[in-house]
């Protein structure tokens, strides 16, 4: 992007990320400012103003090389991405520029990454499902369409392999396009998962965002802005089915306490920043649905010491809408989606929106699941045959019922062998009445295991 010709001042002082610049005329706050020289040029954000002619900003690039006294330039304008829709397929950085090797986006066409959430009266409230033919989701934690969705899951659940079928399921049965915003994470990670998208044929329809873990606070934390901006355009533009995917939004609040210490500012509960409200919400506010299109959000949570009460935790689950909570113990057993079934949840899980039908029958596997759990460390001990026999078909039930919720994946049917299935909520619903009622009894639990339908 070009310099603005303006000089705004110099360098007063450099103490790691945190910049004060003494200035001519005080820039607005969240003003984009640029510091240049031959080896290289640094993006500040302006976060402060100290007194009539000082004021202190983020650095967004690494500082080595920057010295006191270098000059500074207005851009004149907040920090902002050039949007085209070219920008599918593509990787970007926090800055909008490519990270995939390929030529940069047409610069005619600019958005402010930080910007307010459309007016009360452009949104229209989340009054539906979306379906993702997931069949554990679809039944017990439906997705809302133009909601907001936290995924709790640790490392090796299948996290990644969960988020990449979401995308296909929206780029290939809904024709919608997905945004993935990678807020401070591995290269590695991103490697793999840029790969992994080109084999399973979900990157035409995808847009990848990075900002890499050894990239400073400033663009650790704008990252996600700079994706969600990508994700309203699209929104606005295609007049499509977004789905937004953050991977993870607990590195967002951790980049916002970072330049909360840096400016200075004194800590709130449990060490975060006084701001994590508000900083959660300007990111989360913006995830609505319009008369234009909708944006779906699905957002990776870490959880600290497997404290759910967390001030950040606490802060993002005030704003979803979906709960989904993958398993170690779920997975171990080769349960694959690796779906917590009893602790996951949806707003959505209402007879006047769901109806009557998947209410009952959610309701009715919950309860099923609910008794096994119970049953389980008596089983362990004893036996299956010291059981009732109400108790004994309750749990043989609810065996086959918890290897029917597995479900093979078109995004890893490389790697299995397994042809990925999809199966339409209505399909799952009549699926798993017949289980309850007795109609698979006869069948093997094998029978029921990394399939898509049941045989009629």
């Amino acid at each position: 992007m070009a310099l603005d010709a303006r000089s705004v001042g110099r360098v007063e002082a450099a103490q790691g990320p945190v910049i004060d610049v003494r200035c001519d005329y005080l820039p607005p706050l969240g003003q984009a400012l640029d510091v240049a020289n031959g080896s290289g040029r640094y993006v500040l954000v302006v976060c402060q103003h100290l007194d009539p002619t000082l004021v202190r900003a983020i650095a967004l690039h690494a500082v080595a090389g920057l010295y006191r006294g270098m000059p500074v330039f207005d851009r004149g304008a907040p920090l902002h991405v050039p949007v085209d829709p070219g920008c599918l397929g593509r990787m970007l950085n926090v800055f909008g520029e490519p990270l995939d090797g390929g030529v940069a986006l047409p610069e005619h066409d600019f958005r402010n990454i930080l910007a307010a959430p459309p007016a009360l009266v452009d949104t229209l409230p989340p009054t539906q499902i979306l379906e993702t033919g997931i069949k554990v989701i679809d039944l017990l934690c439906p997705f809302v369409r133009g909601g907001k969705t936290g995924l709790f899951g640790g490392a090796g659940v299948g996290k990644t392999v969960l988020m990449m079928e979401f995308m296909h399921a929206i780029s290939a049965t809904m024709h919608g396009v997905s945004v993935f915003a990678g807020v401070g994470e591995r290269m590695r990670e991103g490697h793999e998962m840029w790969h992994e998208m080109q084999d399973a044929a979900v990157l035409a329809r995808a847009l990848l965002v990075y900002g890499q873990m050894d990239e400073s606070p400033g663009v650790r934390f704008h990252v996600g802005f700079t994706a969600l901006t990508y994700a309203e355009y699209l929104r606005d533009t295609l007049a499509t089915e977004v789905l937004f995917l953050m991977d993870n939004i607990f590195r967002f609040v951790q980049a916002g306490s970072e330049i909360s210490s840096l400016l200075g500012r004194m800590s709130a509960t449990v060490g975060y920043q006084p701001t994590l409200l508000t900083e959660v919400a300007s990111l989360e506010e913006r995830i609505v649905s319009t008369r234009s299109g909708s944006i779906t959000s699905v957002q990776a949570v870490y959880v600290p010491a497997d404290d759910m009460s967390d001030p950040a935790v606490a802060t993002v689950l005030g704003h979803l809408d979906s709960t989904v909570i993958l398993s170690r113990k779920q997975a171990a057993k080769g349960i694959y989606p690796a779906v917590d079934p009893l602790r996951s949840g949806s707003r959505m899980m209402d007879r006047r929106v769901l109806g009557e039908q998947h209410y009952q029958t959610a309701r009715a596997v919950r309860e099923h699941l609910a008794r096994y759990q119970e049953l389980e460390d008596i089983i362990a001990m004893l036996g299956i045959e010291e059981l009732s026999q109400n108790d004994r078909r309750i749990v043989e039930r609810a065996r086959r019922l918890q290897r029917y919720l597995t479900q093979p994946f078109a995004v890893v049917a490389d790697h299995t062998g397994i042809p990925g299935a999809r199966v339409p909520l209505a399909q799952t619903i009549v699926d798993c009445e017949g289980i309850i009622a007795g109609r698979y009894d006869s069948s093997s639990e094998a029978d029921c295991y990394m399939r898509g339908a049941m045989p009629p």
